[in-house]
């Protein structure tokens, strides 16, 4: 049996030039070495769940630098106060999921828009009310359990606090990393179906295929039919116009 695991790299329409796209990498385990060798060469802002394989990735360096800054994911946060608010019927969760869904409320007014206009939105609209949910979980912690799951949550978003402020700071980031989370659902759906058959090999082959797949999805097209048209066209194609088959440039022939 092999434990396949893989990784998603979105660009987001709305950020800068970059058309949208996703790429996927397949690893036979969850080994933080993985995305470490992936990324070795990249560098600037990481956004991405609590996974501690990703931890290297954000150490300082001797002279206070650091290979990525963290991004975190506000849904997160928001589905660990979701759960006790299930659970348990808490108000303090309840007002937790209010004061997020706020910030959403923003943020579903400014989807689509430049990097620059959602920064600028976020700083008038968004920033005061991240302050003031900070202030309101510090006041808020010592008053509860510190061994339930409320605490817990409340520890996690405080740790992490710089990486949950700075999407407030770059209109790049996203809220949350929902669209790769998004984007693994497919792998999430079809692992049963591969856990005994196949190989790395065939998870390598797998994540090629899916970066096409799910790249041509991103830019509105059907897979299939472009998938069908560029691999019919792409033996004479002139190798300086490939650009052309690219999902967010192609056109099918007339």
């Amino acid at each position: 049996m092999w434990s396949p695991w893989f990784e998603t790299h979105g660009e987001r329409p709305w950020a800068g030039t970059a058309p949208p796209g996703v790429v996927y990498r397949f690893s036979p385990d969850r080994k933080g070495e993985h995305p470490r060798r992936h990324l070795q060469g990249s560098s600037g802002i990481l956004q991405a769940d609590a996974y501690a394989g990703f931890g290297h990735l954000y150490q300082r360096r001797a002279d206070g630098s650091s290979q990525f800054r963290e991004a975190v994911c506000w849904a997160h946060l928001r589905r660990d106060f979701h759960d006790v608010r299930e659970a348990t019927k808490s108000e303090i969760a309840r007002e937790a999921l209010d004061r997020i869904g706020k910030l959403y409320d923003v943020e579903r007014e400014i989807a689509g828009r430049s990097a620059e206009l959602r920064q600028a939105a976020r700083e008038q609209h968004s920033r005061p009310m991240v302050d003031a949910f900070k202030v309101w979980a510090e006041t808020q912690l010592p008053r509860i359990p510190g061994k339930g799951d409320l605490a817990k949550a409340f520890r996690y978003g405080l740790s992490r606090w710089p990486s949950f402020e700075l999407f407030l700071e770059d209109g790049r980031i996203g809220i949350d990393n929902n669209p790769a989370e998004r984007a693994m659902r497919p792998i999430g759906i079809g692992r049963k179906n591969w856990l005994f058959a196949g190989s790395d090999s065939g998870g390598e082959t797998l994540a090629r295929a899916m970066t096409l797949i799910e790249t041509a999805n991103m830019n509105d097209l059907d897979p299939q039919a472009w998938l069908t048209d560029i691999l019919d066209r792409i033996h004479d194609h002139k190798i300086n116009r490939l650009h052309e088959l690219l999902p967010w440039n192609w056109k099918a022939e007339a």
